[in-house]
C-alpha cells in the first residue's frame, strides 16, 4: 500500500473515532462506550506513530550503513509501484555507487602503497605523536630494522639522524653518514611536512649517496691533482731551466777559468731574482691551498644585517668611489636577522662584492646591489648581484673549482672558499648570469 494512502487512511480513521467519541460523551451514552472508543482512540494513536517511524527507520539505517561505511545491505524490491519501493531501489542505487567508490580508494590505496613500498628511496611518515604510519622496504633496509612503531626508535641507530628528522622544516635537507652491516652509508635526509584532516604530518625521504659522492669526490680529486700538476709545473718548469742555464754558464766559466764580468754577475743577479719571484709564487699558492683545506669552524652568532651591510659599505666605499659604482642595498623585513658566523659570512660578501666590482668595469653603468630576504620556504637569502658582462656558460660551470679563475690576476679559491664556509653554515650558493645584463650570487641559509 502506498505510504501517504496508509497514512491518510489512518489519520482520517482517527478522525472518525475521535469524533464518535465526542458524540458519546456528549450525548451521556454509558461508561463501557465511552471507554471502548478512549481505547479506541489511543490504540491508533499509536498504530499512527508505528507506522510513521516505520517509514523512516529505512531512512536512519540507510544513514547508519553510510555512517559506519556498510555498503553490504540491500533493500528489498517488489516493483509494485509504491513509493516505498522507489525508495528502496534509490537506496540501492546509493549503496552500490558508495560501495565501487570505496573499492576503488582501496584499490589506489593499495597500489599507492605497492608503489610506495617498492621505492629504491627509503621514505616514513609520521604524525606529531611520532607515530609511523608507513615505512617502506627502502627505509627499513637502510636503517637495518624490521619494522618502526614510533620516530624516536630511530634515535637508538643513529641520534644525528633522529636530530634531523625532528629539527628540519619543509624543503630541509642534511647529510647524514650512518654505519651499516654492508658499510658506511651517506644519507641525504629530506623533509616535507603536511597538513591532513587538520593533523600534521611529516614525510621523511631517505637516499643513499655513498655511490655519487665516491664518484664526485674522485672527480674532485682529479681536477684538484690536474689543476695541481698544472700549477707546480708552470711554476718549476721556468725555475728548472733557468737555474739549469746559469748552472751551465757558471760551469763553463770554471771550466775555462773564465773571470766573471760586471754584465755577468747581473744576468746571474736577474735570473736569481727571477728563481725568487717565481719561488714566492709557490709559496703563495701553498699557502691559498692550505687556506682552503683549513676552513675554521664557524661561532654561530646572530647578525643584523641592516647593521653588516652598512659595515661593507663602509669597508668598501673608497673603491666605489674609484671605480664610481652605485651601491644599492635592499632588506626585507629591516631587522632581518641571521644566525651564522659574522666573520666567515663577512669574508663571503666582501670576495662576491669584489668580484662584482672586477665585473663592472667596463659596464657603462655600473651597478652593484645587496639584498636580502626570506623566500617562500622560510630560507633567508643574501644576494650580490652586478651590471657587469655576465659570465659565460663554459666557465659557469667551473666557477666553483680550486684555483679556476676568470680573472688575469686571482688565485680561482675564492669562490671555492666561500661555498665551503656556506656548507659549513649547511646553506649553499648558487650564481645565475645572463651576458650582456650582469651576474647574482645567491647565499640561501636554511633557517
Amino acid at each position: 500500500m502506498d505510504y501517504k494512502v496508509g497514512l491518510l487512511g489512518r489519520i482520517a480513521l482517527l478522525a472518525v473515532s475521535l469524533f464518535l467519541l465526542s458524540y458519546f460523551m456528549i450525548n451521556g451514552s454509558g461508561v463501557f462506550i465511552i471507554s471502548l472508543f478512549i481505547i479506541l482512540v489511543l490504540a491508533q494513536v499509536i498504530l499512527l506513530l508505528r507506522y510513521s517511524e516505520n517509514s523512516f527507520k529505512k531512512v536512519r539505517q540507510f544513514l547508519d550503513n553510510i555512517k559506519q561505511d556498510d555498503y553490504t545491505n540491500v533493500y528489498p524490491v517488489k516493483f509494485d509501484g509504491t513509493e516505498t519501493d522507489d525508495l528502496h531501489i534509490e537506496f540501492n542505487a546509493i549503496l552500490a555507487k558508495l560501495q565501487e567508490d570505496q573499492a576503488e580508494k582501496e584499490a589506489n590505496y593499495q597500489y599507492f602503497r605497492s608503489v610506495f613500498q617498492h621505492l629504491s628511496i627509503g621514505l616514513i611518515t609520521f604524525d606529531e605523536e611520532g607515530k609511523v604510519q608507513i615505512v617502506n622496504t627502502a627505509a627499513k633496509r637502510m636503517l637495518n630494522i624490521q619494522n618502526l612503531v614510533n620516530i624516536h626508535e630511530v634515535e637508538k641507530i643513529n641520534k644525528e639522524l633522529h636530530h634531523a628528522i625532528h629539527h628540519l622544516r619543509t624543503g630541509g635537507s642534511e647529510l647524514i653518514k650512518i654505519a651499516h652491516p654492508d658499510g658506511i652509508m651517506q644519507l641525504s635526509v629530506y623533509v616535507i611536512e603536511l597538513i591532513l584532516r587538520e593533523t600534521k604530518f611529516k614525510l621523511v625521504s631517505l637516499q643513499n649517496i655513498q655511490s655519487e659522492l665516491e664518484e664526485k669526490e674522485m672527480e674532485a680529486w682529479q681536477n684538484l691533482v690536474r689543476v695541481l700538476t698544472h700549477e707546480i709545473m708552470n711554476s718549476i718548469a721556468p725555475i728548472s731551466s733557468l737555474a739549469a742555464t746559469v748552472k751551465g754558464d757558471i760551469e763553463q766559466k770554471l771550466d775555462m777559468n773564465v773571470a766573471v764580468t760586471h754584465s755577468d754577475m747581473e744576468d746571474y743577479l736577474m735570473a736569481l731574482g727571477t728563481i725568487e719571484k717565481r719561488s714566492e709564487g709557490m709559496i703563495n699558492f701553498v699557502s691559498d691551498f692550505r687556506s682552503l683545506a683549513h676552513i675554521p669552524t664557524p661561532k654561530f652568532q646572530t647578525i643584523q644585517l641592516k647593521k653588516l651591510f652598512a659595515q661593507l659599505e663602509t669597508l668598501l666605499q673608497h673603491q666605489f668611489d674609484n671605480h664610481q659604482i652605485i651601491l644599492r642595498t635592499n632588506i626585507e623585513p629591516d631587522e632581518l636577522i641571521l644566525f651564522g658566523d659574522q666573520n666567515l659570512i663577512e669574508q663571503v660578501l666582501i670576495n662576491l662584492i669584489q668580484n662584482a666590482i672586477h665585473a663592472v668595469e667596463d659596464a657603462v653603468m655600473r651597478i652593484i646591489t645587496l639584498s636580502a630576504y626570506i623566500d617562500e620556504s622560510g630560507k633567508i637569502i643574501i644576494e650580490v648581484s652586478d651590471s657587469g658582462k655576465g659570465i659565460e656558460e663554459e666557465a659557469l660551470s667551473k666557477i666553483f673549482i680550486p684555483f679556476f679563475t676568470t680573472k688575469k690576476s686571482g688565485s680561482g679559491i675564492g669562490l671555492s672558499l666561500s661555498k665551503q664556509i656556506m656548507r659549513r653554515h649547511k646553506g649553499n650558493i648558487q650564481v645565475k648570469s645572463t651576458l650582456g645584463e650582469g651576474t647574482t650570487f645567491k647565499l640561501i641559509f636554511n633557517a
